[in-house]
């Protein structure tokens, strides 16, 4: 109750704190790209929360889930030119996700523990350099520049509110789904996989569902992404990608999900400011080495997360 009571007040003075600052915030356009960018990560992290915090999964080749969004929006909006098929190719990428979330599954967790990781990460870096060969329909390296989208998009304070409503939608499903029996099994199995296991549940079709589950929402994340950007790359599919994701996670907090939207927050603001010193100064141009001493910083003052240590010690009092 205690856990479920601090979740709750948390998300109310996120949503609420978001939208008092709004006015402000759509003032600068800076400011207001970048929000965008934490609403939409944050998604992406939450879907790799399901798989870390909650089944116990460590993937290296989640951006693989990510670029199938942004990858099949491009493409189609840009091979097409028209912006009114941009719901058939989020159902496209939805269905391609599930193939893809079915098919590396089933192959891939008969496997455990690093090898798993491993096998992801071939996987990831299979499409990485598809994506990166196949020019005529990607663009290679290149990418796919100037993706044609419904006009409403184009409007930076209306897409706002849209990756807010994104954010809020996904977290509320996420949340319901990690509280159903299914959550709890994939709970059950992060704590005691064999004990599980000789209980007689299916393991392995457990853990394919929370991949199928956390593929789709990385995918509708990456094909926001593509809606916002209107230019896609191979960036998408890189292991940059991929470790951004893990690092959103643990900084916010692994089994939380809202923690997510910090992770997303304070990576995204990091590397914007960290990046930009580069100008101020000569020994700010090896910023990832600052960032990196942030994390560690982080990782000392908050062992579980900024919302995951907050959280037991609002639990203890």
């Amino acid at each position: 109750m205690g856990e479920k009571l601090f979740t709750n007040k948390i998300l109310i003075a996120v949503v609420l704190s978001l939208l008092v600052l709004l006015p402000f915030v759509s003032d600068s356009r800076f400011l207001l790209t970048m929000m965008i960018q934490v609403f939409i990560l944050a998604v992406y992290g939450m879907s790799y929360d399901l798989l870390l915090g909650y089944t116990g999964i460590v993937s290296f080749g989640h951006a693989l889930f990510f670029g199938t969004g942004a990858y099949s929006v491009g493409i189609l909006l840009s091979k097409t030119k028209e912006p009114g098929l941009l719901p058939l190719a989020i159902l496209i990428a939805v269905a391609m996700s599930v193939l893809v979330g079915v098919i590396i599954g089933g192959l891939s967790l008969r496997v455990k523990d690093v090898y798993f990781s491993m096998i992801t990460l071939a996987f990831a870096e299979l499409f990485f350099i598809i994506s990166e060969k196949w020019s005529s329909l990607t663009g290679g390296n290149d990418g796919i520049p100037s993706i044609p989208v419904p006009a409403i998009f184009r409007e930076r304070i209306v897409f706002y509110y849209m990756a807010l409503l994104f954010l809020i939608a996904m977290y509320l499903f996420l949340r319901r789904l990690v509280n159903s029996p299914l959550g709890r099994t994939l709970q059950a199995i992060r704590e005691n996989e064999h004990r599980v296991e000789s209980l007689g549940y299916n393991v392995l079709q457990f853990k394919l569902l929370s991949i199928v589950a956390s593929g789709v929402v990385a995918t509708l994340a990456g094909a926001m992404w593509a809606i916002f950007q209107r230019y896609v790359n191979t960036s998408v599919l890189g292991l940059d990608r991929t470790v951004d994701a893990l690092l959103m996670t643990i900084i916010g907090g692994t089994g939380t999900l809202i923690g997510a939207v910090f992770g997303s927050g304070v990576i995204t603001f990091a590397h914007e400011w960290l990046s930009s010193l580069s100008t101020v100064h000569p020994i700010f141009e090896r910023w990832l080495l600052f960032f990196g001493i942030l994390y560690i910083v982080i990782v000392m003052f908050f062992p579980k997360g900024i919302v995951g240590t907050i959280r037991d010690r609002w639990i203890r009092r």
